[in-house]
Formats: C-alpha cells, structure tokens, sequence
C-alpha cells in the first residue's frame, strides 16, 4: 500500500493487523494499550504521513477531548498567588491532559447550584470535571454520583460514596511527622491543622494522634489548633498556641506555607528554630527548599498525582471502571528540626 493511499484509519488498521478502534487508541495515546502496541501504530502512521482530522474525530465521536477542573466560586483567593499548592497540581493535571492529547479547562461553578454539571456536559463543552473534593460540601460530591458525571476528585474520599479519587496517605503523613519529632526528643508537639472539618486533615490528625499514642502520651487539647492553609492564618494559629502553651517545643503544620508564617512568629518572639521548636510542614512545595530555613515536611508527589488525576478520569470516561488511589508520602528532613 503506498503512502498516497493510506487515508483513513481503517488503512493503518490493515497495516498494522489490528481494529479500527485500537488504531484510533493508539493515536490517542489511550492508556488502555501497551506502549509497545501504541509505539508500533504511531510509527506506521508517521511513516505514512497520516494525521486525525481531530474536528471531524471529535465530532464523530460526540467527544470535545477538553476536561474541566473546578473551582468553587465562593472563595476570592482561591487559586490565587498564595495558592502554591493548588498552582503545583494544576500544573501537573494539565500536563497529565496534555500528554493524552486532552485540553484543560478552568470553570469556577456555583457550589451550591449543581446545574453546571448539566451545562458543560451538555453543551458539549467537556467530557469530565477534575475537583478538590475539599472544596465542595459532600452533599454536592454525592449529587455528582447519582447524576453518573464524569469525574474524579483529589482527597480522601467522601465515605459511602464510590467515585473515581487520587489522594495522598494523610494518616501515613501524620504519623511520619509526628515520629520524627518524637525520635529527636521533643515533648510537647503541637498540631496545626487546615480546616478542622476535612477528611484530609481529620486523617492527618489521626496520625499525630496515633504517634503520641504509640510512644505513651495523648494529644493535649492546648496544643491543637485549625485553621486553612494560608501564610497569615500560620501566623495567628501559632500566636495562639504560644499563648495556649507557651512551653510547646515542636509543631506540625498541615502547609508548607503555614509553617513558614509559624517560623515567622517563633523568630519574632526571641525563639529559634529547630533549637527551641521545631517544625515540619507538608507537601514539599519548592517554597519549603527555597526558604531561608529550609523546612522538613511531608512530600506529596503532585506531578504523580497529576498524572494520575488525568489519566484515571479518561479511563473512567472510556470504561466506567472506577478508580481509587492512594500515593505514599515521605518525611524529607531540613533544617527546621
């Protein structure tokens, strides 16, 4: 067959001795073939100078190949600069979309009004939403079950509820942190948490608790505080605990950017870090290295879990199997303990 006669995917399927539909996969970049089948498929495609009419592929298989991620309108500084955590896994999922040859598209929705599943879905406009489930109220996760929409959500699961989710291993996180501060010999830990409210956090907490349980203490009441992720909020929440418990000695911050407005306070007080407390952050933003202190904290692996967000979604579009994924975190040690 020369080249000038191979025009359509039912000629590269001949070519290659497979279907139609494992040829379109391949050209794809489904991640439902192997990667040796989808190399062999796209080799004989480029050496025929065959390319998808990607208009007329869409169209045909009612597919806008585009995937919203979600944001709640309700919150000014959502996303904003500050928001380095949510920039990094937004980064990652476009680059896990990109790699299947989707398209990602930011809607910021009303929380409260599901109506914007239908509107997107309907229109045409996506094939399937990516959100923080701790962005929106459980209620609104379970309508999106019971409608079937297409999505997955980053964070601990909603309980009872089986949808399509990638998260870190938050007990894992807490328990890590709160070693490492046990190990190194301080007595009174502290615990500053995100909103007091998510599983995410909850879990986190578990872990902390665990840890002291483990080595014969309880979690003291004085010592917990909760708050939601921001650098001034790391700020107040260490001032409180100062004052709740001014004999503290180490803390664990649910942020990486928290931790950094707790180090600000502790330094302002006439205390030093790690010699009078220490401190561990989470996630392992670059904002942790690059600090003047540089920060121990709990690592997530965003670009993984990018790709995972990206990948699963597509999955489930293709297949309805549903999904769920929980990463490992690690204990990186710096120079806040």
């Amino acid at each position: 067959m020369s080249k000038q006669t191979v025009q359509t995917l039912a000629d590269i399927a001949r070519l290659a001795n497979v279907s139609k539909s494992t040829v379109s996969r391949a050209l794809n970049n489904s991640p439902l073939l192997s990667q040796e089948t989808k190399e062999r498929i796209q080799a004989i495609a480029r050496e025929h100078h065959f390319r998808i009419n990607a208009s007329a592929r869409n169209l045909r298989m009612q597919q806008s190949r585009t995937i919203a991620f979600v944001a709640p309108d309700y919150s000014p500084e959502f996303y904003s600069g500050e928001d380095l955590f949510g920039q990094a896994i937004l980064r990652s999922i476009g680059k896990g979309l990109r790699a299947l040859d989707y398209d990602l598209l930011i809607v910021h929705v009303d929380s409260g009004d599901p109506s914007w599943v239908h509107d997107y879905l309907d229109s045409g406009r996506v094939d399937g939403f990516i959100l923080m489930t701790s962005n929106f109220k459980p209620s609104l996760i379970k309508n999106l079950v019971e409608i079937s929409a297409p999505f997955i959500g980053w964070g601990t699961p909603v309980p009872n509820l089986n949808y399509c989710s990638v998260s870190g291993d938050n007990i894992s996180g807490g328990l890590l942190a709160t070693q490492h501060l046990i190990r190194i010999g301080r007595k009174r830990i502290a615990f500053l948490g995100g909103p007091g409210d998510i599983l995410t956090v909850q879990y986190r907490f578990k872990g902390y608790q665990d840890a002291l349980q483990a080595s014969g203490r309880s979690a003291d009441p004085h010592l917990v505080t909760y708050s939601d992720y921001s650098y001034a909020s790391g700020i107040a929440c260490m001032q409180h605990l100062l004052e709740q418990a001014p004999d503290l000695d180490a803390v664990f911050v649910n942020s990486d950017l928290m931790a950094i407005g707790a180090i600000q306070v502790i330094q302002e007080r006439g205390k030093h870090v790690p010699e009078d407390i220490a401190i561990i952050g989470y996630d392992d933003l670059p904002i942790a290295l690059y600090n003047n202190l540089p920060l121990t904290t709990i690592r997530q692996n965003i670009p993984l879990a990018g790709k995972l967000l990206a990948q699963n979604l597509i999955q489930y579009i293709q297949t309805k199997v549903i999904t769920h994924v929980t990463l490992p975190v690690e204990l990186v040690v710096r120079k806040s303990t």
